[in-house]
């Protein structure tokens, strides 16, 4: 999808392009008459392709030398195109990046080190936090920066609580309190769109940051280093069978449902029509309340004990390719999209908060509805208290990602026993950690 499309039809057209590498934002950065182009792609829903496609705008305006085509697609696609054109070393010039890729990227020489660009100030850093910051840095150098600061957790359908008589959720529930929401819920017996029964909860099974909070809220993480797993068989064998019985029981979704899960919230359960809850990073939780009302709200990661597994994030971050003809045009772009007072405010909190502390200050006051309450959401959090990060993810991670989906998904189709999964998936973990 391209900037300036008009059409669902053409942006259709130019998806399908998109994915089969024939786009024009797959093209490399080119100089004609003077003019740099520049290429830059992303994920995300309209809303966000919207925003950021005006934040270009404006860069072009104030940078009358550059032009910068623009491409975005789903999730799940991005990441398959961008590891098809990291292959090729033919990275767009500028890219953003899930956190789980920089080890890969950085580590494989197909990202840029931005260090340079920093010294000479081209890229400014004064308003971000030092840790932040450091979640784009591979073996001493900086080859990202982080778009949003973010965290995981459960947006829900407040009036269908309120049907069901379920208390709507604050810091410190349990994840007791999200089963007992999920069966009130479930026991409606309510129906979606489709004609399926309409569930409390999405099944959290598929989704390895769902596995991870949880593993953290029982002191564990999902790495131990950058070639150990953090976690065991048993483990994952504990999570999987809880989310299981939940899909056998009816309080969790149907297989074929939860099976359509691609990383856009129109996809998931909830956003289509069939579960009261879903967990989701918080700045796709924009996504829900165009598709479901203004009823939809966002709720903290149930603990265990006391414990929260959520911590902040980068939501995503943003670099630029090795091989760039343009890298100090394509580092303007970056400081500008995160550090200028006016892209500040177009983009909002598409991204979740504004990494730069000062931007995210001035457009709190100015926020209302579904933006403010993401704004107020890390508030709380951090006022409630998040363990610290954890390191970046392993470059094998993208592809168990992945595998963690694929395994699953082999249990809700009952093709293989919860254990039977996570044996099969630790082992292929070793392997490709090793």
């Amino acid at each position: 999808m391209t900037r300036r499309t008009g059409s669902l039809a053409l942006a259709l057209t130019l998806l399908l392009a998109f994915l089969s590498g024939c786009s024009d934002g797959d093209a490399a950065s080119t100089e004609t008459g003077g003019k740099v182009t520049l290429t830059f792609a992303w994920w995300g829903n309209e809303d966000r392709a919207e925003r950021t496609n005006q934040a270009v705008d404006l860069f072009e305006k104030r940078h009358p030398g550059v032009t910068v085509r623009t491409s975005f697609a789903g999730y799940e696609a991005y990441v398959q195109k961008l590891a098809t054109q990291a292959a090729g070393g033919d990275l767009p010039d500028v890219a953003q990046l899930d956190y789980r890729q920089i080890s890969q990227y950085a580590g494989s020489g197909t990202l840029l080190d931005l260090g340079p660009y920093i010294e000479d100030g081209s890229l400014r850093t004064a308003d971000f936090d030092e840790g932040l910051t450091g979640t784009g840095a591979y073996e001493g150098k900086q080859y990202a920066f982080p778009m949003g600061r973010g965290s995981t957790g459960f947006a829900y359908d407040g009036s269908v609580f309120e049907k069901a008589g379920v208390t709507a959720p604050r810091p410190g529930w349990t994840w007791d309190d999200w089963v007992e929401a999920g069966e009130k819920i479930s026991a409606l017996g309510l129906k979606g769109p489709n004609g399926h029964a309409y569930t409390g909860v999405t099944d959290i099974g598929v989704n390895e940051d769902a596995f991870e909070n949880w593993l953290r809220g029982r002191g564990g993480k999902l790495y131990a280093s950058q070639q150990e797993l953090g976690f065991t068989v048993e483990d994952l064998t504990e999570f999987w069978t809880f989310t299981d019985s939940l899909r056998r029981r009816g309080v969790a979704s149907q297989a074929k449902d939860t099976a359509q899960i691609s990383g856009a919230v129109e996809d998931t359960p909830m956003g289509r029509g069939l579960a009261a809850t879903d967990f989701n990073w918080d700045g796709p939780f924009l996504g829900y309340p165009p598709l479901l009302g203004e009823n939809v709200h966002f709720a903290p990661v149930p603990t265990t004990a006391g414990r929260a597994g959520q911590y902040f994030k980068p939501t995503m971050l943003v670099g630029v390719g090795a091989d760039t003809q343009h890298p100090r045009e394509a580092a303007e772009l970056i400081d500008f999209l995160l550090n200028d007072p006016d892209a500040g405010e177009i983009l909002g909190v598409t991204r979740s908060t504004p990494p730069n502390q000062r931007i995210a200050q001035a457009i709190g006051k100015g926020l209302e509805g579904p933006e403010k309450e993401v704004y107020d959401y890390g508030r709380k959090i951090a006022a409630y208290g998040t363990d610290a990060p954890p390191m970046a993810p392993p470059r094998g991670d993208v592809a168990l990602q992945v595998a963690f989906t694929r395994s699953y998904q082999r249990v809700i189709y009952e093709m293989q026993s919860p254990r039977e999964a996570a044996e099969e998936f630790v082992a292929e973990a070793k392997r490709e950690l090793r």
